[in-house]
């Protein structure tokens, strides 16, 4: 699993996600176990932040969500908010990933999780480790490993699902619309701030975005593609697969690529598909 290009392995580890379609949550375990047999880190990361756009399921919905904004001068139609959602999370993660070419597991990864690599062979987990496992020993073996994942990060799911429970309950969000909505300036954190709360599956998050009409695309695309790379219980998932003060630089560049970007790929895309 260790490419021998790695420059061109991260620029096609962010089309995995068409391949293995995963959602934000689950992504994270996967991730976690493809870099304990060898996948370099910037391949890892790319995939981890690309899958949950990239996917079928998350085209598909933002085209169904989409289908009733009329395209215009400055706002994206269906096909153009499709477009733009999958490219610029693509660009970004591509960028993030090829930043980490030179990074060492132990720069990113937590102690952990480094520690394992370091110790333990590419081949020594998984079914390939014990050939002549039966039928039934595989599965079983498969089904362990389901366990694991779904307890290291259900504790993490809870508490993201606790804290957006209380913001939609709790937060006027019609006044955070009307406060915010006429300025990209402020539109656009906003709304991503918003979907860090909100904590959306990226399969459904669309139709969240779609009937924001108070708010421009660019903002809207934001919202779209930082929600599946970032929110509050991403945070907690982060935490257990990367150390604290690379988590913390991920989080920053995210935000600051998502926010700089949104409105140039906006007019792009508007110019490249004027009519969708």
């Amino acid at each position: 699993m260790r490419p021998k290009n790695k420059v061109l392995a991260t620029v096609l580890s962010g089309f995995l996600g068409l391949v293995f379609p995963v959602c934000e949550c689950a992504v994270v375990p996967v991730v976690r176990r493809l870099v304990r047999k060898g996948l370099p880190i910037s391949c890892a990361i790319t995939y981890l932040l690309s899958a949950p756009i990239i996917n079928p399921i998350v085209i598909f919905s933002t085209l169904n969500a989409f289908k009733n904004v009329d395209a215009s001068e400055g706002v994206l139609g269906s096909v153009g908010m499709t477009v733009a959602r999958i490219s610029l999370g693509y660009v970004i993660a591509v960028i993030v990933g090829i930043s980490l070419l030179r990074k060492r597991p132990g720069d990113v990864l937590h102690r952990d999780i480094a520690a394992a690599m370091e110790k333990a062979p590419p081949e020594s987990e998984g079914t390939a480790a014990v050939p002549g496992l039966s039928f039934n020993a595989k599965l079983v073996q498969a089904m362990r490993t389901a366990k694991d994942d779904f307890l290291d990060t259900a504790m993490y799911f809870a508490i993201g699902v606790a804290i957006t429970s209380v913001f939609n309950t709790q937060v006027n969000q019609e006044m955070v619309e009307k406060a915010v909505a006429g300025n990209d300036l402020v539109a656009i954190p906003a709304l991503m701030g918003l979907a860090f709360v909100l904590a959306l599956c990226s399969t459904s998050d669309a139709f969240i975005a779609a009937p924001m009409a108070a708010f421009s695309s660019a903002a809207k695309l934001a919202f779209l593609v930082f929600g599946p790379m970032l929110d509050v219980k991403l945070v907690f998932m982060y935490s257990s697969l990367f150390r604290r003060k690379f988590m913390v630089g991920l989080c920053l560049a995210m935000f600051g690529l998502v926010a700089g970007l949104s409105v140039p790929w906006v007019k792009l895309i508007g110019q490249l598909f004027p009519t969708f």
